[in-house]
């Protein structure tokens, strides 16, 4: 099936090198697929901001999403400030003064372990007393991988991520009204059903006395070829069947084909192959190459070899490592020429950093429908500098 496509007829020269470069319309399709499930299932859809939180579409998500989910203080208080809904915070562990003032944010908050929801209980349920709507649940680990990148697999052994069976006594802690698990990467339905009847097995006694469940992230929804009717069919029967809220926690699904990275080619060389160096790096602003390993599609490019002029495209860093890739292109590379890195929206722009002293990339909000182009965010020496001392 063809992926979506919106940026290619978009003129790269419009933006500053490096440039992320967000498509409002694209952002906006995700959104309307993600609505949907939620409306047709019952479930409740919040995006999580750990893959893509530009606050300044916040109020695109709040038009079609229940609310948002948070990873800790900092994320919880941009969700509050700017995304509207319900905000879910889970972190693999809070100190005590985070924890105070995610209880004042949230709608529901989650723990990782028994220990730090014994340590924080009383806490937590004088905070319940004054705003009786405050929700706490427990990440649980079914013990049931469905992850191909063990980096990237929260059941993978000896994970630190949620509490096993094991760990559980007969019933539920007092005050805990949820559960929440998390097992897939870019994934689909059926690894959802296999997720979901490990749980049932697993934890099945609990979810009578739950008043809600967390499918937790993960979810590849967006995806042209992904089975959206078998997701609802499936939301919407587990709710039924144990009388009780589900949400989902997409966060990749939310962005997914909406954004470009936008880079320059500042040299060409021969060092054994034929070299480029770009003014941008695989470990500052698209570290998922290097860790994932994934490889970055870029526009009017194959793969090496596979067009007439092949390039080792590398990063400005002092790593040796900072490559980006082997890439083929019809024509040979030109000094300032631009290349667009396509799909660069989520995991890449909140993972960026200022290693060597590299700038960010600049931010620039796009509309596909009217061609209307900003640029939102430029980031300089200061921006570095601050970062340090």
């Amino acid at each position: 099936m063809q992926k979506r496509q919106y940026f290619h007829q978009f003129d790269p020269t419009r933006v500053p090198s490096p440039c992320f470069v967000v498509d409002r319309a694209a952002v906006e399709d995700n959104l309307k697929i993600l609505n949907r499930v939620g409306r047709e299932s019952g479930a409740k859809v919040l995006a999580a901001l750990k893959a893509f939180s530009c606050w300044s579409l916040g109020d695109l998500f709040n038009q079609y999403l229940w609310g948002s989910c948070a990873s800790g203080v900092n994320e919880a208080r941009l969700a509050r400030e700017y995304y509207g809904g319900e905000v879910h915070t889970y972190s693999a562990a809070y100190k005590d003064a985070d924890l105070l003032q995610v209880v004042e944010l949230s709608d529901h908050v989650l723990f990782n372990s028994l220990s730090q929801w014994q340590r924080f209980k009383d806490k937590c349920l004088a905070a319940k007393e004054c705003r009786p709507g405050l929700e706490f649940g427990l990440r649980i680990n079914p013990e049931h991988s469905e992850g191909e990148v063990e980096l990237y697999d929260p059941c993978a052994p000896k994970s630190r991520m949620g509490v096993p069976r094991s760990q559980f006594g007969d019933t539920l802690p007092e005050g805990i009204t949820g559960l929440h698990f998390h097992t897939l990467c870019e994934q689909d339905v059926p690894p959802l059903k296999r997720t979901i009847a490990a749980v049932e097995e697993k934890f099945g006694a609990f979810l009578p006395q739950l008043t809600w469940v967390n499918f937790g992230g993960g979810h590849h929804i967006s995806r042209e070829d992904y089975q959206v009717d078998e997701l609802i069919a499936l939301l919407k029967a587990f709710s039924e069947k144990y009388q009780l809220q589900v949400y989902i926690e997409p966060g990749e699904a939310t962005a997914l084909r909406s954004g470009v990275l936008v880079a320059e080619v500042l040299d060409t060389f021969v060092s054994t192959v034929p070299q480029a160096i770009l003014d941008t790096s695989a470990t500052c602003h698209m570290p998922d190459t290097l860790e994932m390993p994934y490889r970055a599609d870029i526009l009017g490019a194959g793969l090496a070899n596979e067009l007439a002029h092949t390039y080792r495209l590398g990063g400005m860093t002092c790593l040796a490592g900072d490559v980006i890739g082997d890439y083929s292109f019809a024509h040979p590379l030109e000094v300032g020429q631009r290349l667009v890195f396509e799909d660069m929206a989520h995991y890449t722009m909140v993972k960026t950093t200022t290693f060597n002293g590299i700038n960010l990339p600049s931010i620039a909000l796009w509309d596909s429908r009217t061609d209307q182009l900003e640029v939102i965010r430029d980031f300089g020496y200061e921006d570095f500098k601050t970062r340090l001392s």
